[in-house]
């Protein structure tokens, strides 16, 4: 196994005008751009990436690097085995400018296979190319090409959520610290990236009396419905030092779920929310997968893929591949889920076919299913409507539960072994073993659901669980109060480790402070556990 720090010892060397607090929030080293419009005194001089770096969809040959500019500026990135960069490769990326909101990304292929990439992020004047700004440094390992190296990856979703946002009485948000620590190959972010629905206030009500102060900006004071205003949530989480040295050290993939639009969203959808002057939801999310693909390095989302696809398969070495499904925007309308017969149900019918064909594919020991929704956990919209997949009734599959029922049994039936679902969203954390002998519905084979989350939101309570799977909860943490705020925990992630000798499988809950709260060990090669 690859050698890795221990757990809480030092990280290793791996290569708008802000409202509230200011004298605090220094300590964040926020950006001094906290929004899309620099002053014009600030444009003097050269390029600057204030915003930091970021790498996504890492493989054992390729990956995509990010940056933001501080004005029209050539993109150049030098990749190095070293930190000393003796020895480098230089690639060109793209000029950006306000068509992207400043940000661009460079697609990285021939690396070497498990194997730490230094580089450096260096942007030029267009107009003068000996005039560049400070290079901006970062590192990640690519994925193993041997089946004998280790896997570390974590996962968690839910940043800035129900207002409570960078605090800089905490350090912003601690929790990116404690993860940079483990050392992760990866992060798996599984949806709620942003909170467009929910404005930041610059202080909040604890509930001992105290107050919860944010830093905050112009485009989070309110519900995002504008293209600029998208691009101002996500600008607003890199406002955060502990995130932005997350971001140098550890790729990411990211997927999205509901907030990145507003709260259980569906296509087609007509709000009657009076926060809102645009009232389609469509026009709202297109500004908004816009606005996603600019600030996250996702493989599938233009310039490469006009389509804009979230739902992809990131290949991760002979051990891992990740399936990041996309449960948001093909899904039929939220309602009772009583339907005896539904063909489009949460993923659609295209996305269905992808999934059960690439699972089929798979060669690697594990298949990761990256689900931005838990499966049977009731998780409800209003008074009648569902959200979610299960929908309270444990008997046989109806409505999105028939989908779920059809990949099920294209799993049992083509032996296809290892699949694990990892999920969040719903504020707090749980695990499900999934029997057929306990369900409704049993042509299948049993498998685990690891729920985790949020990374810095308000925590909930736990959710009643669907019968018609089967499920098995082994274990769960929540608050016991709705909303309740960081500072009273509640804020969990989880930790993965595939072993490269044995192959097992070792899943830890964790909590904010560094408790593993559950550990579950899977074997390999079966196709239930």
């Amino acid at each position: 196994m690859a050698h890795r720090p221990e757990v809480n010892g030092p990280a290793p060397a791996r290569r708008t005008v802000l409202r509230g607090s200011l004298g605090a929030s220094a300590a964040l080293s926020v950006p001094l751009l906290a929004s899309g419009a620099a002053p014009a005194q600030a444009l003097r001089g050269r390029p600057a990436a204030r915003w930091g770096v970021q790498t996504g969809d890492v493989t054992a040959t390729s990956g995509l690097v990010w940056v933001r500019s501080d004005r029209r500026a050539r993109m150049v990135v030098e990749t190095s085995a070293t930190e000393s960069f003796r020895r480098s490769r230089r690639w060109h990326g793209p000029l950006v400018g306000p068509d992207t909101d400043f940000t661009g990304r460079a697609a990285l292929h021939g690396l070497p296979p498990g194997e730490t990439v230094h580089y450096r992020v260096t942007l030029a004047d267009p107009d003068d190319p000996r005039r560049t700004g400070k290079p901006v440094y970062g590192s990640f390992r690519t994925a193993p090409a041997r089946r004998r190296e280790s896997v570390r990856f974590l996962w968690s979703g839910d940043l800035a959520g129900q207002g409570w946002g960078i605090n800089p009485d905490r350090g912003g948000y601690p929790i990116f610290a404690e993860m940079r620590r483990l050392y992760p190959d990866f992060f798996l972010c599984s949806g709620d990236t942003i909170y467009a629905d929910n404005p930041i206030p610059e202080r909040l009500e604890l509930p001992d009396g105290k107050v919860w102060r944010n830093v905050t900006t112009p485009e989070k004071s309110k519900v995002a419905e504008t293209l600029q205003e998208f691009r101002g949530n996500f600008r607003y989480n890199l406002l955060d030092g502990a995130l932005r040295r997350f971001n140098a050290q550890v790729p990411w993939i990211t997927q999205w779920d509901d907030h990145e639009v507003l709260n259980n969203w569906y296509p087609g959808e007509l709000l009657d929310d009076d926060r809102y002057t645009v009232k389609d939801v469509d026009t709202l999310a297109a500004r908004s997968r816009r606005a996603f693909s600019e600030y996250f390095p996702v493989s599938t989302l233009p310039p490469k893929d006009e389509d804009g696809r979230v739902y992809r398969v990131v290949r991760h070495g002979p051990l891992l591949d990740v399936f990041v499904l996309d449960m948001r925007s093909y899904r039929n309308p939220n309602s009772p889920g009583r339907q005896p017969d539904e063909a489009q149900g949460i993923l659609g019918a295209r996305q269905l076919a992808w999934l059960k064909r690439e699972l089929s594919r798979s060669r690697a020991v594990w298949k990761v299913i990256a689900s931005d929704m838990p499966l049977g956990l009731v998780v409800k919209d209003g008074r009648t409507d569902y959200e979610a997949v299960a929908q309270g009734d444990p008997g046989a599959p109806l409505g999105r539960e028939l989908q779920l029922a059809e990949l099920l049994r294209h799993i049992k039936h083509r032996r296809i072994t290892g699949t694990v679902w990892f999920t969040t969203d719903v504020h707090h954390t749980c695990a499900q073993r999934y029997d057929p002998e306990r369900a409704a519905f049993k042509d299948f084979a049993p498998f685990w659901e690891f729920v985790s989350g949020p990374l810095n939101a308000g925590g909930f309570g736990a959710l009643e669980l669907d019968g018609t799977f089967g499920p098995d909860q082994r274990f769960v943490k929540a608050p016991r109060q709705p909303n309740t705020p960081p500072t009273e925990g509640g804020q969990f992630y989880g930790q993965v480790d595939i072993d490269g000798h044995s192959g097992e499988m070792t899943v830890r809950l964790r909590e904010e402070g560094g408790a593993v709260l559950f550990t579950q060990v899977l074997q390999p090669g079966r196709v239930g556990q």
